[in-house]
């Protein structure tokens, strides 16, 4: 059973960091390329951050830029969200997703692969 599987969400004050884990279970991640999601209460859904596979390249969301970072271990077949000076603006329910396209093309498609149940985070002093 294909499966992704995030964790360390949270509540965390303003300026407080967390890191996020996706980690596949019945598949192995080293191939797909895999990003993160995030939906607010009566907010559409925004694409944060993708890294592919096959170079590592690195994508974000003007709204994260420098203050998030994606990172994978495909030994662990685990992509990580570092966040850094989280803003309450940041609160949502994060989603990993992954598509077998590893390629810099398989990030727009990210959203038609396999996805995680989501991971809540708050940010709220």
């Amino acid at each position: 059973q294909v499966q992704l599987v995030e964790s360390g969400g949270g509540l965390v004050q303003p300026g407080g960091s967390l890191r996020l884990s996706c980690a596949a279970s019945g598949f192995t991640l080293q191939t797909y390329a895999v990003g993160w999601f995030r939906q607010a209460p009566g907010k559409e859904r925004e694409g944060v951050s993708c890294i592919s596979s096959s170079e590592g390249t690195t994508y974000y969301a003007d709204t994260v830029k420098g203050r998030f970072t994606i990172s994978r271990d495909n030994a662990k077949s685990t992509v990580y969200l570092q966040m850094n000076s989280l803003k309450p603006e940041d609160t949502a329910v994060y989603y990993c997703a992954a598509h077998p396209d590893g390629s810099i093309y398989g990030c727009p498609k990210l959203h038609l692969g396999s996805w995680g149940q989501g991971t809540q985070v708050t940010v709220s002093s």
